[in-house]
């Protein structure tokens, strides 16, 4: 028996290695353990996730957790052995295939099983782990992962999870990648009597356990991304509502502390509607209707949840009572409500296969905002809240990340990405062809992982315009673009002054007082017609372009 259990850890150590050999050499300034997390290596692609059904307890006291993960899938190639992942601080207390135990290795937080047979492309299969321990507590949630737990204010429990970025396999074992959505997700959650839980989806019941312990069982009908699978736990009142949208009707359910039911009445009824209202304007349906609208109180500032978005910002307008924007037009609604829930179509039904891609997620998310306050007060208000929040602009990193290494890039993915797309919809100049585009992409990539490449080529056809090197400028460098202005025998000359080879994005200019008009400037001088321009007089609309100005 031990020769044939060192024979086969020998065999398994033999195939891992080998699997090693397949990824590709280290990314510049990144461990080995930044590409097993993001990169999508053979023993990843292999398989394609069907199903999970994750069930777990939680242990709030001790704060430890126990249970299982059921993995349903389809192979997409010939394979013997997959990675799923699953953070080191967390016990695997056995793998089960077909009734038996599976042999596995363990690398950083990267888990590789072997199978007893090979399993052929096309063929659906499962398998169970089951897994135990301590999780990661959030320092600081929702910017850093892992569990928050705190107290409501009579003293009982007050418990949440929260992983964009660091991901979800810090708290539960799953395929940790965004390209790869489960079609579907039962998440059963077991609490202390007396508590709920409230997850992704729908209610499917509840049951009282022999051991003081309640489980709640949700069912998501939905693809759901990993980071978004999310437990809250207290001693919820509940309340619920209804939308008329444009699929039919959509169950609007509200899940928040005792104390702060009269408070959770007034602000989501004063919210959410009229998000919805704005969002269907200009995004298309709910993509959610399947599994309904939560917002779900939560110890935290608040998450994109797909369908329980959790919200945490004291029942005030504004970001936590502020105005991100400065301009008086953010402190008119509830910035988690209306953000967060932005993201279920950008972030949710439509997610970046690669967390480098983060700002197809904010930045739309970002925009999302001023199209909110537009809906609610005219397009000029909007369009003030969308300059107003380039006072959060660093220009310090790229907002493009490095790919396969689950390395999001810098924050300026918000308010520069937010004030990039308001720049592509006045190049564009037809509010009805952008709002085709922005409901396009929500129908076209429905429920979909999607690439850089994907979304700008959609927004290419759409607008009938290369919008490439714009795009690529504001994502990939630091530098905004500046538009120097000459004026030499009588002449106007413009160019850009830009760090991407054939820069060529339009602009709007005038003579002061006069009526804007678009030029397309190059990288080489070249002679625009405005006549009676001096240097005195030229403008560039700095209001709509972020753009910096150099005029000689």
């Amino acid at each position: 028996m031990k020769l044939f259990l060192y024979l086969s850890i020998i065999l398994l150590v033999s195939v891992l290695f080998r699997a090693q050999a397949q990824v590709k050499p280290p990314v510049p300034g990144f461990s080995r353990g930044d590409s097993l997390r993001g990169e999508l290596t053979p023993l990843r692609t292999c398989y394609d996730i069907n199903y999970y059904h994750l069930d777990v307890k939680v242990n709030i006291d001790d704060r430890f957790i126990s249970g299982s993960n059921w993995f349903e899938f389809t192979a997409t190639a010939d394979f013997k052995m997959l990675q799923f992942d699953l953070f080191a601080n967390m016990k695997i207390e056995r793998i089960m295939y077909k009734g038996k135990a599976l042999t596995y290795a363990r690398e950083f937080n990267a888990v590789f099983v072997t199978f007893p047979k090979v399993i052929n492309k096309d063929k659906k299969d499962s398998f169970q782990v089951f897994y135990s321990g301590y999780p990661t507590v959030a320092k600081n949630a929702p910017w850093d992962g892992g569990f928050v737990f705190s107290k409501d204010a009579s003293g009982k429990p007050f418990v949440a999870t929260a992983c964009q970025g660091v991901g979800a396999s810090i708290w539960w074992p799953t395929k940790d990648h965004q390209s790869d959505e489960v079609d579907s997700m039962t998440i059963s959650i077991s609490v202390p009597n007396g508590l709920k839980n409230v997850s992704n989806g729908r209610l499917r019941g509840t049951k009282k356990l022999q051991d003081g312990y309640t489980r709640y069982d949700w069912f998501v009908a939905n693809p759901i991304n990993n980071y978004d699978v999310a437990i809250n736990i207290a001693d919820y009142a509940h309340f619920s509502d209804q939308y008329q949208g444009e699929k039919g009707i959509l169950t609007l359910d509200y899940w928040v502390l005792p104390e702060n039911l009269t408070k959770a009445k007034i602000q989501f009824t004063e919210n959410v509607k009229p998000m919805l209202n704005a969002f269907e304007h200009w995004f298309g349906p709910y993509p959610f209707y399947e599994d309904g609208y939560k917002l779900v109180e939560a110890p935290h500032l608040g998450m994109e949840h797909q369908s329980a978005v959790a919200y945490g910002n004291g029942y005030k307008n504004g970001y936590k009572g502020r105005d991100l924007s400065g301009t008086g037009w953010g402190l008119k609604w509830d910035f988690i409500i209306v953000h967060e829930s932005g993201h279920e179509w950008f972030g949710n039904n439509i997610t970046a296969k690669d967390i480098a891609d983060m700002w197809i997620h904010e930045s739309f998310t970002n925009y999302s905002e001023s199209l909110f306050v537009e809906s609610r007060y005219g397009k000029k208000a909007g369009l003030e809240y969308v300059h107003g929040t380039r006072g959060g602009i660093d220009n310090l990193e790229p907002i493009l990340g490095a790919y396969e290494v689950n390395n999001e890039g810098s924050g300026d993915m918000y308010d520069k990405g937010g004030n990039m797309l308001n720049m592509i919809r006045t190049i564009i100049d037809d509010d009805q062809k952008w709002r085709q585009i922005l409901r396009g992409l929500n129908k076209t990539f429905y429920h979909q992982t999607v690439t850089y490449k994907q979304i700008v080529a959609y927004i290419n056809k759409g607008s009938g315009k290369n919008l490439t090197t714009v795009f690529d400028q504001y994502l990939q460098h630091i530098n905004i673009p500046v538009l120097e202005v000459r004026f030499e025998n009588g002449k106007t000359l413009c160019r850009w002054i830009a760090d991407v080879k054939g820069f060529d994005m339009p602009v709007k200019v005038r003579i002061k007082g006069g009526s804007y008009q678009f030029i397309q400037p190059g990288t080489i001088f070249t002679a625009i017609d405005l006549p009676g321009a001096t240097k005195e007089n030229f403008e560039a609309d700095t209001f709509n372009f972020y753009i910096g100005i150099l005029i000689e």
